[in-house]
């Protein structure tokens, strides 16, 4: 009941700074919106812990999901990338179009007084995969030169009004800062965040983070790591020595004489008594007792939920020279090329028209086609030798600036040619 009670007075605040005007214009939804969240709030049975963003980030800390993160992350963050006019729209009919787009990647470029493009992205990419939460704040400057300025949010103290109206200027988000009175609760209107959500769904408003599927995975993994150590390093003995008939003045006596005598000095123990004593040992000592093939079960089902081949994560066993190639692409396209397309789009979408109201500029990221260079410029030479491009547009794909009419015109002749040659020589060899 608590909980209800917390959320029904932050879903009323959220309410306060909702915008009634205009509404009954707008298009009515018949259907409830996320009806789980109504519901009565159960606690599971299950004796792990609980995937909270403290537990998540925990975790995010372990040397196998900090690598699954490392590997998206980076190749993320360090794509390359541009600002361009969308495919419908006429450079000659947008006004002072190359003059915003410079603005637009400029602004882009330093987005706040401390971070980088990158440092900003790579801190929402962190939340987007440890918990689905990843947030940006966007705040208008006034400045035409530099009209936006863009901040890092830790999106696990997002909360999301479920009875938002559509409308851009109406509240959808708060971040609850944890401080008492009015402060705990700061109201953010839709085109003030972005939010990035990992696997939507139409239950909850919130999204669902590849750590957040591995986390009863990593729990066992770090469990059987745990045991492991140990067992390898001697601190959980295998065997034990049973004399059989033996007084408890005798039992002591000679665990005395082995700890102060024996143990750790390298010396031969010499044992009189009328009865050997017994060595019980409790397992092999092998490795099976490590449960290496377990762990690496585990370190796969980690990879699994990241989208990643367990090639990347350290298991190389099944691995050679013609599987490799086609893992790291499954891996490109699977994990870096869906998360690059989304964080893209709500740039686009958040930002660029909501934000500004420019709609004309859309943000990109220039190297989603290929997985490498070679294999990029090779296939934007055969269109343009086939016509399908024009020197131009192959240029704008790779964030370069147009060339003069009649030198693009020169560079497609030249490409054709050296084409032309190629073929008729692949031709005359036998």
């Amino acid at each position: 009941m608590k909980f209800r009670e917390q959320w029904k007075r932050a879903v009323a605040l959220l309410g306060a700074g909702r915008g009634e005007a205009g509404r009954e214009d707008r298009a009515q939804r018949k259907t409830v919106a996320l009806p789980s969240v109504l519901a009565p709030y159960s606690s599971p049975a299950k004796a792990l812990p609980k995937p909270t963003p403290a537990n998540l980030r925990k975790f995010a800390e372990t040397p196998v999901v900090r690598r699954a993160i490392n590997l998206i992350k980076d190749r993320v963050a360090a794509m390359d990338w541009q600002v361009r006019l969308k495919r419908d729209h006429d450079p000659e009919k947008v006004a002072l179009a190359a003059k915003r787009a410079a603005i637009l990647r400029r602004s882009l470029e330093s987005p706040n007084a401390s971070d980088s493009f990158r440092t900003l992205l790579e801190q929402a990419i962190e939340d987007a995969l440890v918990g689905g939460f990843g947030a940006i704040e966007m705040e208008l400057t006034g400045d035409f030169t530099k009209p936006f300025e863009l901040w890092p949010v830790d999106g696990a103290t997002i909360r999301i009004d479920p009875r938002w109206d559509g409308s851009p200027a109406s509240v959808r988000f708060a971040q609850a800062t944890g401080l008492a009175g009015t402060g705990s609760l700061i109201p953010l209107q839709d085109n003030q965040l972005i939010y990035l959500r990992m696997n939507p769904r139409s239950y909850t408003p919130f999204g669902l983070g590849p750590l957040e599927v591995a986390f009863e995975t990593v729990n066992a993994f770090l469990s059987a790591h745990r045991f492991a150590g140990k067992l390898a390093s001697n601190a959980v003995v295998q065997y034990a020595l049973w004399l059989n008939e033996t007084t408890p003045a005798q039992h002591e006596r000679l665990i005395r004489w082995w700890q102060d005598e024996i143990e750790g000095t390298g010396r031969v123990p010499i044992l009189s008594s009328e009865q050997k004593p017994e060595v019980l040992r409790f397992a092999a000592g092998t490795d099976a007792d490590l449960r290496l093939t377990w762990q690496e079960f585990l370190i796969r089902m980690v990879a699994n939920a990241f989208s990643l081949p367990p090639m990347l994560l350290g298991l190389e066993q099944d691995v050679n020279r013609s599987t490799a190639g086609e893992l790291r692409d499954e891996a490109f396209h699977s994990a870096i090329v869906p998360l690059a397309r989304l964080i893209a789009e709500h740039l686009t979408r958040d930002l660029f028209a909501k934000r500004l109201g420019w709609t004309e500029f859309e943000f990109v990221f220039n190297d989603l086609d290929a997985t490498d260079e070679a294999q990029l410029v090779q296939m934007q030479t055969a269109l343009l030798a086939a016509g399908v491009l024009t020197v131009n547009e192959v240029r704008a794909m790779r964030g370069l600036s147009p060339l003069p009419e009649g030198a693009a015109g020169k560079k497609e002749e030249n490409v054709t040619t050296t084409l032309t040659n190629h073929e008729t020589q692949q031709e005359i060899q036998p």
